[in-house]
Formats: C-alpha cells, sequence, structure tokens
C-alpha cells in the first residue's frame, strides 16, 4: 500500500479546489443569496400589506366619520392612492369597490363600472361575485339589464347565491319576465338559513303572487 507525502496531499487539495472550488463557492453564494433575497421579499411584501392596511383604515374613517363632501371626496382620492401605491394587495380591491360605491352616490355609473370591472375578475372568488352583483345594479342603472344577466355564469352558494338570485329577479321583473323574477325570489329565499332574515324578499314574491 502507498501513501502520499505531506506535499502530495497539499497538492491534491490544491488541485481540487482549482477543479471545484469555484463551482462549490459559487453555489455557495448563489444559495445564500436566495435565502437572503426570500427574506428580504418577505419583508417587502409584509410592509407593503402593513401600508395598505393603514391606507385603507383611514379611508374607512373618512368615509365612516361623517356624510360631507369634503369626506367623501378625501375617501376617494385615498382609494384612488390605495390602488396605485398598491396594486398587488388585496387592499386594492376592497378600495376599487369602496370608491365605485362613492361614484354610484355620485351618479357617476360610468366610473363604477370600470371600477367594479376591475374586481369582477378577481381571483378571489367572493371578492369577484360581490364585484359583479354590484355591476348587475349598475348596469341596470344604465338600461342594460340583459348585459348584466350575462354576469353570473359562475356557481356560488350560501349568501352569495341568495344575492345573485335577488338581483336577477330584480333585472328579470324589470324586462318584464315575470315568471323566471318569481322564480328568482324563491331560489334566493331557498338559498337563505332562515328566510326571516331577508324580508323584502318574501314581500318581493308575495307581490309577484298577487299580480299573477
Amino acid at each position: 500500500m502507498s501513501y502520499q507525502t505531506e506535499e502530495e496531499q497539499v497538492e491534491r487539495i490544491k488541485e481540487l479546489w482549482r477543479r471545484h472550488g469555484v463551482p462549490l463557492l459559487t453555489g455557495a453564494v448563489l444559495a445564500l443569496a436566495g435565502v437572503f433575497g426570500w427574506n428580504a421579499w418577505t419583508d417587502y411584501k409584509q410592509t407593503q400589506a402593513a401600508n395598505a392596511s393603514a391606507l385603507y383604515q383611514t379611508m374607512l374613517e373618512a368615509v365612516l366619520s361623517n356624510e360631507t363632501v369634503e369626506s367623501r371626496t378625501q375617501a376617494a382620492e385615498l382609494a384612488e392612492q390605495l390602488r396605485s401605491d398598491y396594486p398587488g394587495t388585496q387592499y386594492a380591491q376592497f378600495a376599487a369597490l369602496m370608491q365605485a360605491k362613492l361614484a354610484v352616490e355620485a351618479e357617476d355609473f360610468a366610473g363604477a363600472e370600470k371600477l367594479l370591472n376591475e374586481v369582477a375578475n378577481s381571483a378571489d372568488a367572493a371578492l369577484g361575485e360581490v364585484a359583479r352583483q354590484r355591476l348587475a345594479r349598475v348596469l341596470a342603472q344604465q338600461e342594460r339589464a340583459e348585459e348584466a344577466l350575462e354576469l353570473f355564469t359562475t356557481e356560488v352558494t350560501g349568501q352569495l347565491l341568495a344575492g345573485r338570485e335577488e338581483i336577477r329577479g330584480d333585472l328579470l321583473l324589470g324586462l318584464g319576465r315575470e315568471e323566471e323574477a318569481r322564480e328568482a325570489y324563491r331560489s334566493a329565499l331557498e338559498a337563505i338559513e332562515d328566510p326571516r332574515a331577508r324580508p323584502q324578499l318574501q314581500l318581493k314574491l308575495d307581490d309577484l303572487a298577487e299580480e299573477a
């Protein structure tokens, strides 16, 4: 059995380092960069979310504090800032819904329609459905009930279904399609655990029954 001398071992280590040392070092650096990069990205996202949340809270306070034109204007400006500065957060979509509500109150239905369309295809299915239901109301205000009915193609359940079916009933009734409206109101009532929680639905159904 042959043994390497100390000098030979040193040379062997040097040779291995020349062949593999730089790639190994580069890999280690890249791995560390990945870890630090991910941590930095996570911190950034958390900071963005916190800032967006604070701005959203300020916007809500402006809306709820009083009913003046100034407070409504401030809320609309804050909503626009939130959507502009934090477009990747869910708060931006919440802000769009609030901004659309303010637009409807100002009878700016075209502006509300544009805002609600932004949220209608949200990755959050529930949020998207809420936006579509509000959009249907806005389209109805513009005498576009048929177009509004075409918004409801996805499946929903529970309270969202009840809200959708009530809106469908209103749209169908406005188009003179009373039998379809009656069925929509019935579906809305069936989707509610306690129909007494939505007395207006029963009244709408009763009104149609009286006219039948």
